[in-house]
């Protein structure tokens, strides 16, 4: 009786029988509805009568996640994630366990047997050299697995001439090493064992433990105050974190928040080994500095090398897109001369400026690209630095040459970046963000090295960079395919005491899993690796002489 009383007064405000009608249909509209809800959940139906807040849940100010969220999502996995597992997979088989039971059953220099394949009185420049290398352990047995992380060279030192050899694994126990004689004169073959097969296993195992080899220190200023607090790619910590997301490609990184102190004051970042090891006693023997880089063609003559059959001159220019084999060149008196393409030698400022007028060139990553900043400058006299303020030798650095149009920048990576030095985290970005910023055009060219600073922490942490980047690298071409893009692969550096954090055994995989991830994009490859191993260089920053041919390579690439 009283619905049919309130419906009636509802009526009566309506004298038009046409609104009245419409209004009839609206109110049965709704009755129906609410109870079509009812029947099919009531219980979710009266939960969200009850509790409006739920609603939040589909606004665009979203939540950011806890440090865990991005390492252990429970969501179906992203196609990046799975690339990441295909990877790891791939890594794994690659690498696999090793037995290790006492340093006497390990690879030993002295004891594996190396045999020229079939040697000659004299070999001709062009032609192929090959050894095979079967591995002993120190009590004289022949081993039955590989996975010795070995490296290859050939050199003429009065030549100041170098060139790697390539390594073939057969896994069981012995190796093909290939030498391409590319010049004539004496040369003498080396091959180093760098790390057993079982210290390499031991070093991948570990690798995949922690982020807690490298301490992060963030730096909070709170008016004319400052407030120090431990950062990190993911904390172990019941403390209120702030959190710097990428939710997009899904990189994170974490400072336990100051008390009192917005996320927002965190301005800069230093960083510490922590003394913390995932290996074992008898493991760190394997890596002591004396067991590492230990010749294993000891007592090997030099060969004489004659220019009977000179090979084909490369008629190919240099250029993006490019397949680099290994080795993908040679030095020679000191220059660096490829394998595979014609190249143009820029040798003069004049040349140089030629080729970079109206140039916008934008370095990103580490301090070994940085050094490319300081060669310029000081062999380019009419490039002159601008001061973009900021901190210390990690602070973005501009080259210009305004009367030719001529742009130069380096702009560091983003975390992980381990220095003991304090830099600002105001001018940084990660580089596929630094990438999309980028207009680019035919006259745009980017350098990217990563790889340094992402020994110490988990593999699967520079998988994603290289694929995000290779993402960034796929946009920008879709906006602009004529901006040059160009990697720069990881140098090799001196044998470190730290050989858990910093071997060359880490470059080694990062190498190998950064040619895989951008196998099928239209760049240029700079081989740093194979480079800096025919230099013999032996430092994370190679001599001016081998960053000149760096860059050489560079601008054929370009002009």
């Amino acid at each position: 009786m009283m619905e049919k009383t309130c419906v009636h007064r509802i009526l009566t405000l309506f004298p038009n029988a046409i609104v009245r009608k419409l209004l009839l249909m609206v109110i049965f509209i709704l009755v129906f509805w609410l109870i079509y809800l009812a029947s099919k959940d009531h219980t979710k139906f009266l939960l969200h009568l009850r509790n409006p807040i739920i609603l939040k849940q589909w606004s665009i100010f979203k939540k950011f996640p806890s440090s865990e969220t991005i390492q252990n999502r429970t969501v179906s996995p992203t196609e990046t994630e799975l690339k990441i597992r295909e990877i790891l997979e791939k890594m794994d088989q690659l690498i696999p366990p090793r037995p290790f039971t006492h340093l006497n059953a390990t690879t030993s220099a002295a004891h594996s047997v190396v045999t020229i394949l079939n040697p000659q009185d004299m070999y001709c420049s062009g032609d192929q050299l090959d050894v095979l290398l079967e591995a002993r352990d120190h009590l004289g047995q022949r081993k039955e697995y590989g996975g010795d992380f070995l490296r290859a060279r050939m050199s003429s030192p009065s030549l100041k001439a170098g060139a790697s050899g390539k390594v073939t694994d057969f896994n069981n126990g012995t190796y093909l090493v290939s030498f391409t004689l590319f010049w004539e004169g004496q040369v003498s073959l080396s091959v180093l064992l760098m790390h057993p097969s079982e210290g390499a296993s031991a070093l991948w195992r570990a690798r995949k433990q922690g982020y807690d080899r490298v301490i992060f220190m963030g730096q909070f200023f709170n008016g004319t105050s400052q407030v120090l607090s431990e950062c990190g790619l993911t904390l172990n910590s019941s403390a209120e974190l702030c959190q710097y997301l990428d939710a997009r490609d899904q990189e994170g990184f974490y400072c336990v928040k100051p008390p009192h102190i917005p996320c927002e004051a965190l301005t800069h970042m230093s960083t510490r080994n922590r003394h913390i090891s995932y290996l074992s006693k008898e493991e760190w023997r394997l890596l002591h500095r004396s067991n590492i880089g230990i010749e294993m063609m000891k007592n090997f003559a030099s060969i004489n090398v004659l220019p009977c059959n000179k090979s084909a001159n490369i008629e190919k220019k240099c250029q993006v897109g490019m397949k680099t084999p290994f080795p993908s060149g040679y030095s020679l008196k000191g220059s660096w001369i490829t394998a595979f393409c014609k190249q143009t030698k820029f040798n003069t400022a004049k040349s140089i400026n030629d080729c970079l007028q109206r140039k916008l060139v934008y370095l990103m990553g580490d301090s070994t690209l940085r050094q490319w900043i300081y060669y310029f400058k000081n062999f380019m006299r009419t490039l002159k630095y601008f001061d973009h303020h900021g901190t210390g030798v990690f602070k973005t650095h501009i080259l210009l040459d305004v009367e030719r149009h001529i742009l130069i920048q380096w702009r560091k990576h983003s975390h992980p970046f381990v220095t003991q030095q304090r830099f600002s985290l105001k001018d940084e970005n990660y580089i596929p963000r630094e990438i999309d910023q980028v207009a680019g055009d035919k006259d745009t060219a980017i350098v990217i090295t990563i790889g340094q600073h992402f020994r110490p922490f988990p593999i699967s942490i520079f998988i994603r960079r290289a694929i995000n980047i290779k993402k960034a690298i796929e946009r920008l071409f879709l906006r602009s395919p004529e901006t040059k893009v160009i990697l720069k692969t990881e140098n090799t550096r001196e044998v470190h005491q730290n050989a858990e954090m910093f071997s060359d055994f880490h470059g080694y995989v990062q190498n190998l899993i950064l040619r895989d991830i951008f196998v099928d994009l239209n760049v240029g490859i700079i081989d740093a690796w194979d480079m800096t191993i025919a230099y013999f260089s032996n430092n994370v920053h190679p001599p001016d002489y081998v960053i000149a041919n760096q860059i050489g390579i560079f601008l054929n690439y370009i002009c």
